[in-house]
């Protein structure tokens, strides 16, 4: 149960949180913003078969993954590597185009931690509520949605690229 006292330690069970569907990914806010002074946030991530983020960037934003089961594949134009559990991943500031993808048959579990905080924001805003560990198929995005996501993604000082941007 989420403890609402100012300066109070926060507890919460594995189903509280602001849980949403992101491209068919369920990221669920452990420790938001508001939490942390907008010091930082922690999103648990569930990453089905197939899922995960298309590339993009922060360059504002600290941003490391905990692999806490399963594996996932992290790829830059530079390189492509597969993280696997207990595996850490960490695109520091100024960080260069990223992009991460489920390639295996499990489910992939990642906490992620970004400072400042605000892609807990940023997921809220283009997410579709769910409880947590429930799954949405991928929605298929008109162009319209696209250039609304790519937007929203601006705000939170992110920039979209499309699928095959890293060739």
């Amino acid at each position: 149960m989420k403890m609402e006292t100012e300066n109070q330690v926060i507890v919460l069970t594995e189903t509280e949180g602001a849980s949403v569907s992101v491209v068919g990914d369920t990221y669920r806010v452990i420790t938001s913003g508001a939490d942390t002074g907008g010091a930082y946030a922690a999103i648990d991530m569930m990453i089905p078969p197939g899922g995960g983020p298309g590339p993009h960037t922060h360059t504002g934003i600290h941003e490391s993954f905990y692999v806490v089961s399963g594996e996932v594949e992290f790829q830059t134009k530079e390189k492509t590597a597969v993280a696997k559990k207990g595996d850490t991943v960490t695109v520091p500031f100024g960080g260069e185009a990223h992009a991460f993808k489920n390639k295996s048959q499990s489910v992939a579990h990642l906490l992620c931690t970004v400072a400042p905080a605000g892609m807990d924001n940023f997921f809220q805003e283009i997410g579709v509520s769910v409880k947590a560990g429930d799954f949405l198929p991928p929605p298929a995005l008109s162009d319209d949605d696209k250039k609304r996501m790519a937007t929203i993604a601006e705000k939170y000082g992110q920039e979209l690229f499309p699928p095959d941007y890293f060739g």
